[in-house]
């Protein structure tokens, strides 16, 4: 492989002419620079960026942990903070946990030994830990949809318990009464507050979610179909199901399907996240849409702000996104009752 002595040797020049080229370290006469890079793109040269990023306390690479990247929502979450790293200049290395802290710890330890500029959380739970690795080893860090009240990190929020209230609203509007939950992961916050939400709008109209009508789930879709064929075995005669994702709701379909009922005629279901399989299945989901794409993009604005920023003392910042109700084919309104 070609060194800088080679590139220097070709273009008649020093070492430290060739260094300065291309770190943009001092100034250099545009003829020389010409040279220069004429000998980098002959010899094929390829500077050592972790070399360099060292000497200079940068490696232009950011980590992205997530908790699971089998999941759309957090797939195009991803995507978006991969394509904004990229036009600006930084590689972006995917760590995938599992959902479990052990290995999310371990990853962790990994990207602080590669000397990365910063990292973009979404953890597995609601655990500290990880967190308190990455800030006290003074590492740039933003955290996306984890509720962690007042710690001192940039955050990029939704508000999970207005998605849960739209839902229920919905739901509510068009006539339903007797109604199921299928819970997220108990480890969650997220997950208590879209429940929250949801029981504050069938309070809102009177009615009640009995404890019945809840079941666990793990934003899974072989958790939403067995939360599904658990809700049809208690017999409840629910007109209606929110799933807490979307992945859920679609295993809650395929069970009602498979089971001889008709989404929306006999019972209507609503998911939360607005995947893209949301719009592409038979019947279209309605469902809460999340700004999956907004939610990356100001994630990585906040975080390489953050690394620019970083002998600035920036005080820590919490961007709250809004979510939507989107109206599809799995929802029907209900009959008017009789007197």
């Amino acid at each position: 492989m070609a060194t800088m002595r080679d590139v220097a040797a070709r273009a008649n020049v020093s070492v430290a002419t060739v260094s300065h080229v291309i770190n943009g370290t001092r100034f250099v006469d545009p003829q020389t620079v010409d040279r220069v890079r004429l000998a980098i793109e002959a010899l094929g040269y390829r500077p050592n960026s972790l070399a360099r990023g060292l000497r200079r306390s940068e490696t232009s690479t950011i980590g992205m942990l997530l908790p699971d990247n089998s999941n759309p929502f957090f797939g195009e979450i991803a995507r978006a903070i991969e394509d904004v790293g990229f036009t600006q200049g930084y590689n972006v290395i995917l760590c995938n946990s599992d959902g479990s802290e052990a290995k999310e710890a371990a990853y962790v330890d990994t990207l602080l030994s590669k000397q990365i500029d910063g990292i973009i959380l979404i953890s597995s739970g609601n655990s500290f830990a990880p967190l308190h690795t990455i800030l006290n080893a003074g590492v740039p860090c933003v955290v996306i949809d984890r509720e962690l009240g007042d710690l001192a990190v940039d955050q990029v929020l939704i508000d999970n318990e207005y998605g849960g209230y739209l839902a229920g609203q919905y739901l509510v509007r068009l006539g339903h009464q007797r109604m199921g939950y299928i819970a997220g992961p108990n480890q969650l916050s997220l997950s208590a507050h879209r429940l929250t939400g949801f029981k504050r709008a069938l309070n809102e109209a009177g009615l009640m979610l009995p404890d019945a009508a809840m079941v666990p789930g793990d934003f899974l879709y072989t958790g939403g179909a067995e939360g599904m064929r658990t809700l049809l075995r208690r017999d409840l005669g629910l007109t209606a199901v929110f799933a807490a994702n979307d992945r859920m709701a679609v295993g809650a379909i395929s069970v009602l399907q498979r089971a001889g009922l008709n989404v929306p005629q006999d019972i209507s279901v609503v998911g939360y996240d607005n995947i893209p399989l949301a719009n592409a299945m038979w019947p279209s989901l309605t469902t809460i849409a999340q700004p999956m794409t907004e939610m990356g993009q100001t994630g990585i604005s906040l975080l390489l702000e953050r690394i620019k920023r970083r002998d600035e003392n920036l005080p820590p910042r919490r961007v709250m996104l809004p979510v939507r109700l989107v109206e599809r084919e799995s929802c029907r309104r209900l009959a008017e009752q009789a007197a």
